[in-house]
């Protein structure tokens, strides 16, 4: 399972990937792995506010719907409109081709309350 050091994490097994002023959020490799194949992802428009721990759309796998949890408050500045045609993307490159929205933060203090790689792998090795 593939979990890059650089990223932060939430609890909800989303990844966030603090680029300056904005940070991309998408699933970990250890969601998707769970989830199975992607076949529908469902994400807000550009403009909308999210609040950290809410829903801000989901992802359908052959198995279930699982709602994806803002790990962050902010406005979404851009949607990875490619997910609309190619959900497997979700699958095939987790943290490349499949990142979700781009969030310009309203606290950027949030970010530093998310697990680190360390911390995430330990969560997760407990479930």
């Amino acid at each position: 399972m593939s979990l890059p050091s650089e990223l932060r994490y939430s609890e909800e097994h989303e990844w966030v990937k603090d680029e300056g002023g904005n940070v991309r959020i998408g699933i970990t490799d250890f969601a998707q792995s769970e989830l199975g194949d992607i076949v529908f992802v469902e994400l807000p428009e550009v403009g909308t506010e999210v609040q950290a721990d809410e829903p801000f759309g989901s992802v359908e796998s052959v198995k279930t719907v699982s709602e994806l949890y803002a790990p962050i408050s902010g406005k979404v500045v851009a949607v990875n409109e490619d997910l609309n045609d190619s959900p497997e993307f979700v699958n095939e490159s987790p943290y490349e081709k499949a990142w979700m929205i781009v969030v310009e933060p309203s606290n950027k203090e949030e970010i530093s309350e998310l697990l680190t790689a360390e911390q995430y792998q330990e969560m997760i090795n407990e479930d």
